[in-house]
């Protein structure tokens, strides 16, 4: 008996300790991420969750709240302005992400295995690290539609073509915006594919020439299906952030004066910070959140028959 009393007690003694080591490392693992908890809360949790309850208020910021209900949601899905705004955005969406896209793939295909490849890539990056407001601001002169436009008067002088009024057209002024936004992401998907096709073996690509395939039939049957895993992860990404444009459409053109430049972001802006209806405005985000969430579900249920994830 002595013996086993003997044995026992180790064993609570190291059970109790390991209990006091785990208590101990949770502490410390609550005193390092307390910081980024507060911090989600009060800047993402909180304000999402406010924002909902004001989409069912009417408030100015001054005077009291009142509750409406749905009618903010009625107004925004019954009002020209904002559906104009909604088919603005899925033209923007739908000029920039297939486009800027392909034309990625196709540099970074170019880019992938060469000399000097490094230098490529940095330029190609400067877009995306370049600031919007500087880009759009130079952007202005290239698409100006007078003497100073670099892009008419190249058109004019070498092809005797006139040129559109780029930022002042109602119906050419979202391809303008589609332009500028495949220009500053361009950098960041081609990197982005040169990454993907790294991960390809080259066996593959030896083996599809060894049985005959030309570079188009090996890109086809071996390279796209081995970067579509990157590919759906783009276009999830450009599609959430042309629904998101903003501040380079709002220094490129002012679209308080084109209608055809009018995204839902400039309205919920509109809304909220120039008419200060916030519970419109609110309701106007939430719009374009649901917009978003359901987009991006489509495209995950389409990755189940679109998407190869073996090499």
């Amino acid at each position: 008996m002595a013996v086993l009393t003997d044995t026992r007690r180790p064993r609570a003694s190291a059970h109790a300790k390991q209990k006091g080591v785990r208590t101990r490392d949770g502490w410390w693992a609550t005193f390092f991420l307390a910081p980024q908890v507060i911090g989600l809360l009060v800047f993402l949790v909180f304000p999402l969750g406010y924002a909902v309850v004001l989409a069912f208020m009417s408030w100015d910021g001054l005077n009291p709240a009142t509750w409406v209900g749905f009618d903010n949601f009625a107004k925004q899905l019954t009002d020209a302005d904002f559906l104009r705004s909604i088919w603005n955005t899925v033209k923007l969406a739908i000029l920039t992400v297939p486009l800027g896209l392909a034309l990625a793939i196709a540099i970074a295909v170019g880019l992938n295995n060469i000399k000097g490849g490094n230098v490529y890539r940095v330029l190609y990056f400067l877009p995306v690290v370049t600031s919007s407001v500087a880009a759009a601001l130079m952007w202005q002169v290239i698409l100006a539609n007078d003497e100073n436009g670099v892009l008419n008067t190249t058109l004019r002088n070498l092809f005797g073509i006139t040129g559109p009024d780029w930022l002042g057209d109602t119906g050419w002024v979202i391809v303008a915006i589609a332009i500028v936004t495949i220009w500053s992401s361009l950098g960041l998907n081609v990197v982005i594919f040169l990454a993907g096709l790294q991960t390809i073996p080259p066996q593959l690509m030896e083996a599809a020439k060894i049985d005959g395939a030309g570079p188009w039939r090996a890109f086809r049957s071996v390279t796209l299906p081995l970067l579509s895993p990157t590919i759906f992860f783009s276009t999830v990404v450009a599609v959430i952030s042309s629904f998101q444009a903003f501040d380079q459409i709002f220094v490129l053109v002012n679209p308080k004066n084109n209608e055809g430049a009018r995204t839902i972001v400039y309205e919920v802006y509109k809304l909220g910070f120039v008419e200060f209806k916030l519970g419109m405005s609110s309701a106007a985000a939430l719009i374009l959140l649901v917009l978003t969430l359901i987009v991006t579900f489509v495209q995950f249920g389409l990755q189940k028959r679109l998407v190869h994830y073996d090499a």
